[in-house]
This record gives C-alpha cells, structure tokens and sequence, in this order.
C-alpha cells in the first residue's frame, strides 16, 4: 500500500523548471479539492462524475491507456489490442477512477461499512500467525482498492507499516501521507536502507507490514516469468520475510459489485536450499504466480498504466513514469 509514482529530486538533478512546478502546483490543487469538495459530494453524483472522466480518458486514449492495452493483451492472451482489449481497458478506466473517488471519500467511511462490505477469503490463516506474535509481509499488485483493504486490517486490530514514494510538490507527498495515517497505518517514506530496516523492526515485533510490489521502480528488481513474459519485480518483500523470519502471503484485490473482494493467498515458505539472491528469486516468481492468478480472474480491477515488462522498458528510471499511486 505504497503511493509510487514520481519520486523526489535526485543527487545531481536540476531543480524542476517553472512549467513543471506550475503543474505540481495544478495537481496538489486538485488532490486537495478531491479530499475536499469529492469528499462531500453526493455519492450517486460523485460516481457518476468519475465514471464520466474515466471514459473520456479512456476515449482520448494517451499514453497511459495505450500502456494499459499493451498490459492487458499479455493478461488476455492477445497478439494486439482488439476490441475484447479496448472493452476491458474501459472496465480498467472506469475501476481505476473508482478507486480515486473511494481514496477521496475513504476518510467519510464508517467502520460497519469498511467491514460489513468487504468480502475476504483465506484470512483466517494471516490473523493467527499476528496473533502468535509473528509479522507478515502482505504484497499486493495494484488492484481493486487496497487503501480500503488497509483500512478494514487495522478496524480488524492490526495497524500495520507501509511506504510511500516521495512525490512532487512536497505537499502532495504530505497529503498523502496525512491521508494514510488518518486510517491507522503507519507511513515511512522510500529511502533504500533506511525504510528497510525500519520495516524489518516492524516485523520483528510481530506486526504487518503492506507492500505494493508488482511494478519495480528502483532498477535493482527481480526476474520473473509473469503471463509468459519476463517482468521485473521488487525484491523487498521475499528479502524481508527471509531476514525477519515473517510470513510472506500475496494478496489479490477487486470489486465485487458495491463491495470490496480481497483474496489473502497461502504463505510462501523460504526456500530449504539456495543462496539469499536465489531465494529471493525463487519467493519472488511465487509472488508473480500468485498475482498472475489474481490478476487473470479480475483484469478489469489491475490498474496497471505503466510498463512492467522487460520487453517495454527503456533506460529511464521506472519512477518517471508514474501516477501517484
């Protein structure tokens, strides 16, 4: 449950020019409006509005949507976009904007709703090994709504630690981080070593910790054979699980109509033999079997805009291509 997307200035980099910052600028305006206005509107106006801008940016069909149906045809086995590929990218558009307007309103959202909507399965496995007093790892791709998902762990008494990529302007990344923690988490931002082992305290004292994992956005990811191409993956999650001895379990995330669905999949054992790095590896590919399975029973709920296969990258780093997510 991470906000990726574009991080903040490197070593070296020139400060952002003024157009930039006028945009900055422009989308902290408009973030703050949607925890503002959205988050009072209607609810009936409110979907119909997201739904609205959803198709119009499915229709105008930028980069972002023209990534997505590259995405989905390796998801739904096509050679090319065709019309079954532009239909689901308008079901992707349209539970993409859901999920904004969910994020907005989340903070209106009563206890009884986050609970009493949110259809979840194998659980039950996950909450007894908290309630031993060991920590789990939960990694989940970009599906369905895991801000909710979060919000339902901590109602269920276990708040747990996440990470946040730092955005620009810094407000927006402070709005975001203010967003999260009013729901119970606990938000440290992405600086290498030092988010690492903070994480790996958390799981030590046999708490959760939530990571967004199926994109990576540092250049040092993992390998892994994903819809039968080679996609490239955060190692994070496998290296903690083996370093802090808690229990690695995918989680896999849609929407069930008006409701929530959540799938908490088996925990992935460390492997017996192998170095660190094949373990990792060999953690890591279980990671993209689980989210593969997920993904390919809900493909309308993946809201993946960006590149994810090797076969798509290019030198620049990942992070410039995100949303805020």
């Amino acid at each position: 449950m991470t906000a990726t997307g574009t991080e903040g200035d490197r070593p070296g980099e020139r400060p952002p020019g003024l157009a930039a910052r006028a945009v900055a600028r422009l989308t902290d305006t408009a973030y703050a409006l949607g925890w503002t206005v959205v988050r009072k509107m209607p609810e009936r106006l409110a979907r119909a509005l997201f739904t609205a801008i959803a198709d119009r940016a499915w229709r105008r069909r930028g980069r972002g949507v023209r990534q997505l149906e590259r995405n989905l045809c390796r998801v739904l086995g096509r050679d090319e976009p065709d019309a079954y590929v532009r239909l689901t990218a308008k079901r992707v558009m349209r539970s993409y904007f859901r999920y904004w307007l969910e994020v907005f309103r989340l903070p209106e959202f009563s206890r009884e709703r986050i609970l009493g909507h949110m259809r979840v399965t194998g659980h039950e496995k996950m909450l007894a090994t908290l309630d031993s007093g060991r920590g789990v790892v939960l990694a989940l791709p970009h599906m369905g709504n895991y801000e909710q998902a979060g919000a339902w762990l901590v109602h269920m008494g276990h708040p747990f630690t996440t990470v946040a990529e730092r955005l620009r302007p810094e407000s927006l990344f402070d709005r975001f981080v203010e967003f999260r923690e009013s729901l119970g988490m606990e938000v440290l931002p992405h600086r290498g070593a030092s988010a690492y082992g903070r994480l790996a305290q958390r799981l030590r004292a046999g708490r959760p910790v939530c990571l967004v994992v199926d994109r990576d956005l540092t250049e040092s990811g993992v390998d892994v054979e994903f819809f039968g191409e080679t996609a490239r993956m955060p190692a994070v999650a496998a290296a903690l699980a083996i370093r802090t001895g808690a229990a690695l379990h995918p989680v896999t995330l849609w929407y069930e109509g008006e409701d929530w669905g959540a799938r908490v999949h088996e925990e992935i054992p460390v492997p017996d033999t192998g170095d660190g790095r094949e373990k990792v590896q060999a953690m890591t590919q279980e990671l993209a079997r689980a989210f593969q399975e997920g993904i390919a029973a809900h493909p309308e709920d993946w809201h993946m805009l960006q590149k994810v296969w090797v076969a798509d990258l290019d030198h620049r780093p990942a992070a410039a291509e995100g949303d805020a997510r």
